[in-house]
């Protein structure tokens, strides 16, 4: 009995392991345009909101990650409040592909996917070994659950056992127990997973498994709300609407569970295959009943929980496909836009500076959100402008078009280098670190000049000025010397013991990240200068 437990707990936590590798690994490789590509669809129709999560959840294999995703996009502005809710209906129809895939028994394969998974990981390159990794941990999943499916016969022997099994008929009990081992282990995949294969051991019913079933679906709902506390109004607001979702389902199907029960009797006789078809059809009638509904709910919810959201759209606003054959106008089109792409960096590196002071999670969350939107602008401003070239442009035009086009890489580089610096207060808020009140003043100082220096570029974008370009040239100046100056003073400071050492190297790493931004903010003065002396 004991080696038995000790096997299905086992399985169970290979099967958590290798979904959280799985959801980490998709999601390593879904780059900053495919994820502008796939989101694009949640905001034209609730329909493909909804298509979009149940996508989003087979890749992730857990809708909690995509949930969780979900809430962080929208807190960082990227996703409207009420494009949100499509995805969300749309996550947990999603999960429904593991437990049925489990009725089919992959399991039974999964020793086969490892194998499989593994030699194109190790002996692969490039995309073919990011697929192998995936395949890998997939197949680790399902062997967890092999685990579970080995283990559990063997339990049929154990009155104990069987008698616990048969206490889930009360559905209160049901649904409290699915509640709060989804809450724990944050995923519904589990619990429901693990009921289809105690039914293939004739070890549980419908009756039994179906108020579980309810109960998991709810407590989806908690990984949402973990991930709102952190967030903005607007992924407050999401992460509450995921939660009345599934409770209010939770209490209609609770009311008709006889005739639910009935229901699912009447398409199969096969156990395994009800609970199957029980998770996907609860989460099908919230996604049919709550769909037309979206834009009323959306509404309410906001009158519930006042406040103003932000929204940053991913794509570009100013660049005009059908002006680029008349030159001077596309050009201005993306300036526009560079001011855009600028600005948005610019909200980074205040964002990445407090944090050196205050950190939290949220502003880390959505520093790296906005992150995918100027990597997304630099690549369409960067098409537009190539796009222009390949139209009658004047020598004059084409100095303009180059000096654009590497204006944008310096505004992407600057957004690179304020998530270096959030990282850096990461790291230091991780392993409590903290900096000399002289570090700080120095800290101060520079990051006063590089605030000056990146305001100059934005306005100087917005508007030709030569006295702003001396302006930033001067100060840029100023800050390396003072970056050279903050150094020596710390190597002083930590030859005399008077800070800590793991705190050297993150405050230098801060400071030449400081500097690196001035730099390209000089790169930007002297590109406009080079456009007045043309």
């Amino acid at each position: 009995m004991f080696q038995n437990v000790m096997i299905f707990s086992t399985g169970i936590i290979l099967f958590l392991f290798g979904m959280l590798k799985l959801s980490k690994t998709v999601q390593q490789n879904f780059t900053n345009i495919r994820i502008r590509e796939y989101f694009s669809l949640s905001v034209k129709k609730p329909v493909y909101g909804i298509v979009t999560g149940i996508i989003s959840t087979i890749l992730f294999q857990s809708s909690s990650a995509t949930t969780a995703l979900t809430v962080g996009l929208v807190s960082a502005g990227l996703i409207s409040f009420y494009h949100s809710l499509g995805i969300i209906l749309g996550s947990d129809i999603g999960t429904a592909l593991t437990v049925q895939l489990v009725v089919w028994k992959v399991t039974d394969i999964s020793p086969l996917l490892i194998i499989i998974g593994s030699a194109v990981w190790l002996g692969g390159r490039g995309k073919w070994r990011s697929a192998g990794e995936a395949v890998f941990f997939f197949g680790f999943m399902f062997f967890g659950l092999l685990l579970v499916s080995q283990a559990t016969g063997p339990l049929k022997a154990s009155p104990a056992f069987v008698s616990f099994c048969q206490e889930l008929r009360n559905p209160f009990l049901g649904v409290f127990i699915g509640f709060i081992l989804t809450a724990i282990i944050q995923s519904s995949a589990i619990p429901i997973a693990t009921l289809a294969i105690l039914a293939q051991h004739s070890l549980v019913t419908i009756d039994g498994s179906l108020p579980i079933i309810l109960g998991s679906n709810l407590g989806t709902s908690a990984t949402a709300l973990f991930a709102g506390i952190v967030a903005n109004i607007d992924g407050k607001r999401c992460a509450v609407s995921h939660f009345l979702f599934k409770f209010f389902g939770v209490v209609f199907f609770m009311a008709i569970l006889p005739f639910f029960i009935r229901f699912l009797e009447g398409i199969t006789q096969d156990i395994p295959q009800q609970i199957a078809y029980a998770h996907f059809f609860f989460n099908l009638a919230l996604a049919i009943v709550f769909s037309p509904f979206l834009g009323p709910f959306s509404r309410f919810i906001e009158r519930v929980m006042p406040g103003k959201g932000e929204s940053i759209s991913m794509w570009p606003e100013f660049l005009d496909e059908r002006l680029l054959l008349q030159t001077e106008t596309a050009l201005n089109c993306a300036r526009k836009e560079l001011q855009r792409e600028i600005m948005l960096a610019q909200k980074m590196f205040t964002k990445a500076i407090g944090l050196i002071r205050d950190f939290r999670e949220r502003n880390r969350n959505d520093i790296n959100y906005i992150e995918l939107v100027v990597d997304n602008l630099q690549r369409e401003i960067g098409n537009y402008l190539y796009k222009i070239s390949r139209g009658p442009v004047s020598p004059e035009m084409f100095k303009r078009l180059f000096l654009f086009s590497s204006m944008v890489d310096d505004i992407e580089r600057m957004a690179d280098h304020a998530v270096n610096i959030s990282e850096l207060s990461e790291r230091k808020h991780r392993r409590e670190i903290v900096f000399s009140e002289a570090a700080m003043e120095d800290l101060k100082v520079i990051e006063d000049l590089v605030t000056r220096n990146i305001e100059d570029a934005v306005a100087m974008i917005d508007r030709d000025d030569r006295e702003i370009i001396s302006w930033i040239i001067q100060r840029e100046q100023k800050i390396n010397l003072e970056v050279k100056e903050a150094r020596e003073r710390h190597l002083e400071r930590y030859c005399k013991e008077l800070c800590h050492a793991e705190a050297g190297p993150i405050f230098v790493e801060m400071l030449m990240n400081l500097e690196r931004i001035s730099d390209h903010c000089e790169n930007i003065a002297e590109y406009f200068q080079d456009m007045e002396d043309t």
